[in-house]
């Protein structure tokens, strides 16, 4: 029986790769030099896509595949993925929800700890024998019976919620409306209003077009010089010049960051500021939940062309 062409978008790990290879025959895209006519050669055999969250399939792939069926996005954002144009073409788009969410919810939560009691800085304090030849470290900033506001109460933003409940926070949240789920938090819907509330701003939202920047100058403002946002949703959710200019000018007390526009190449304006943490958007990487999320891929594509229904259908 012949395999379906699958056209592989980037990397992924021996554990996934594997078992890709025994079901599909993978062509890798990441691997070609002249990638417009490997496009080119192998594009019209191609009946899926196998991609990750931040590589997408854009218009000019989608276009180079005419046969194509189905994408297959290795992580929870699909941002990446034209997806209205899958749509119009009936090609269905899969992602890895709830695998990856109790990850990135306790990355969420351990950032804001770190950087609220300056423990990467504590820690180089020691190392440097600073704490011999200078004395205690500097206080910092306590983090529990504090206000916070989660930005999109989806399932990131509420496993981040419920973390935060146990540091007896007070929890409000913003979201497109209130949610049943969530009786005993306080549901301000406004995103100004809500970091005017907010001691800690978590950034949970998908992203889209609607919410480009939605986190913005005013939103970073009425957060304030004692504020920190926190963002482990996607980098377009905000406005990384208005957050730059913000902390530097320290209008804005801090940031912990786990994604930036233009990764991994990441503005160098970033590693001069002495108010923010930055890592390399691994909120999902622990061994666990990055098999989780590559079994996944591998279970929708093989459940699409075995005409069963997908796991986890995006359109």
């Amino acid at each position: 029986m012949t395999k379906p062409d699958i056209l592989q978008v980037g990397y992924y790990p021996e554990w996934d790769q594997v078992p890709l290879d025994a079901a599909f025959t993978m062509h890798k895209y990441f691997e070609a030099e002249d990638k417009a006519a490997f496009l080119e050669k192998v594009g019209p055999s191609i009946k899926g896509i196998a991609t990750r969250g931040e590589l997408g399939a854009d218009q000019a792939m989608l276009d180079a595949c005419p046969n194509l069926e189905v994408v297959s996005v290795y992580g929870v954002g699909y941002d990446s993925v034209d997806v209205a144009t899958c749509t119009a073409r009936g090609i269905h788009v899969t992602n890895t929800p709830d695998v990856l969410t109790n990850d990135v919810a306790d990355l969420g939560v351990a950032m804001m700890l770190a950087q609220s009691r300056g423990m990467i800085g504590a820690s180089q304090w020691v190392r440097d024998g600073s704490w011999n030849s200078k004395g205690l470290y500097p206080l910092q900033s306590r983090v529990w019976g504090k206000k916070v506001g989660v930005l999109g109460l989806g399932r990131i933003g509420f496993e981040v919620a419920k973390r935060l409940a146990g540091f007896d926070l007070e929890i409000a949240y913003s979201d497109v409306s209130a949610k049943d789920y969530a009786p005993d938090w306080t549901f301000i819907q406004d995103p100004i209003a809500l970091a005017e509330h907010a001691d800690f701003l978590f950034v949970t939202l998908a992203a889209s077009a609607e919410t480009r920047h939605i986190v913005n100058a005013d939103v970073l403002n009425a957060l304030g010089p004692n504020g920190m946002v926190i963002n482990i949703s996607r980098a377009a959710n905000i406005d990384e010049e208005a957050l730059l200019t913000a902390l530097e000018n320290k209008t804005l007390g801090a940031a912990a960051l786990d994604v930036f526009e233009g990764e991994p190449a990441l503005n160098p304006r970033f590693l001069a500021l002495d108010n923010v943490m930055v890592q390399p958007h691994h909120a999902s990487g622990t061994y666990e939940t990055r098999k989780a999320m590559g079994k996944l891929v591998h279970d929708n594509l093989v459940a699409h062309f075995a005409n069963q229904p997908l796991l986890t259908k995006v359109n």
